[in-house]
């Protein structure tokens, strides 16, 4: 029989369901997941993509008065930008936004790791939920609490610190007004507010690892340090990836609330930061084009450093995507 007219089978008569049909069946099918997912969807929708269309007003000489729309476009097209780069503090401000960024990353990495750790291998229930409990209070404090209570231990006049040290026969040290000591401060306080929040993520991915990979290594003969080097820590792997290339996406951010509520005139130096800066010459003379500018230039940073990292950790085989 000639092969045009050869009979063919069932599946290859069928018609292929197209991608729509796929898409809307496998919806209805996880209709339920969906459902959930829809709250989370409209809030990002509503508070973080339809207000990007006021980004255009980083190209325009905004006025209140006429609107977005209505303002008339900038000449340059760049002319905020510009404004930005060749104002005379704009190596500092971004040395400084950098190096705090960068020191909050690396010093703040690995504390809540270490302590999920120590709790995930506390035998002692009630011991592990007091300090698990103890340590992720701070937090849902604000930073004018946290501010508060650093004044009260370190405030050159009035703090216990300085207190103890006069009392020694020691001199007072300005804690907070000292270009030497302002970004450790700024550091080791973003620290402990989040070091608990922090350890519960990883406590999380750590329960999540196979119990008999732990058992199989007892069978063979490993201590405690040996099933933390070689099961623990690579199980949670993708999460501190994950984790830290979301945080590379946030590297020009460095903490707003935090410098301008614990920042003086005496550490604008150190502490002076592009968001602060921002807040200062852009928000408060009302020039909210140069403040859009600004923050269209540090989405466009922290885009760059997202998909580049992503893209590393990709060899490695993890990845966000």
């Amino acid at each position: 029989m000639n092969q045009r007219y050869a009979p063919q089978s069932i599946h290859e008569s069928a018609p292929k369901p197209g991608i729509i049909s796929v898409f809307c069946r496998n919806i209805w099918r996880f209709k339920a997941f969906y459902l959930m997912l829809l709250p989370g969807l409209a809030y990002y929708i509503v508070f973080k993509y339809i207000p990007m269309y006021g980004v255009i007003i980083a190209f325009k000489d905004f006025n209140m008065m006429e609107g977005i729309w209505s303002s008339p476009w900038a000449s340059p097209w760049n002319k905020h930008f510009l404004t930005f780069f060749h104002s005379p503090y704009f190596s500092q401000l971004l040395t400084n936004t950098f190096l705090i960024s960068v020191y909050k990353l690396l010093f703040g990495m690995l504390p809540p790791i270490a302590m999920a750790l120590l709790l995930n291998e506390c035998r002692i229930k009630w011991f592990r939920t007091l300090i698990q409990t103890l340590t992720y209070m701070p937090h849902f404090l604000s930073w004018v609490i946290i501010y508060g209570i650093l004044l009260a231990l370190l405030s050159q006049s009035s703090g216990l610190l300085n207190q103890w040290l006069q009392d020694a026969g020691g001199t007072t040290i300005p804690f907070l007004t000292s270009t030497s000591y302002f970004r450790s401060i700024l550091v080791g306080s973003e620290i402990w507010q989040n070091l608990g929040w922090g350890a519960i993520i990883y406590l999380a991915a750590i329960a999540g690892i196979d119990p008999t990979l732990y058992e199989a290594a007892r069978v063979d003969g490993a201590g405690r340090l040996r099933m933390i080097r070689h099961i623990t820590l690579p199980g949670i792997r993708t999460v501190i990836i994950m984790l830290l290339i979301l945080k590379l996406g946030h590297i020009l951010d460095a903490g707003f609330e935090q410098i301008y509520i614990m920042y003086n005139i005496q550490v604008y130096a150190v502490a002076d930061i592009l968001d602060t800066w921002v807040f200062r010459t852009g928000l408060q003379q009302l020039n909210f084009s140069l403040a859009s500018a600004v923050g269209l230039f540090k989405a466009a940073i922290g885009l760059v450093l997202v998909l580049g990292s992503n893209k590393l950790a990709k060899r490695w085989g993890e990845g966000i995507w």
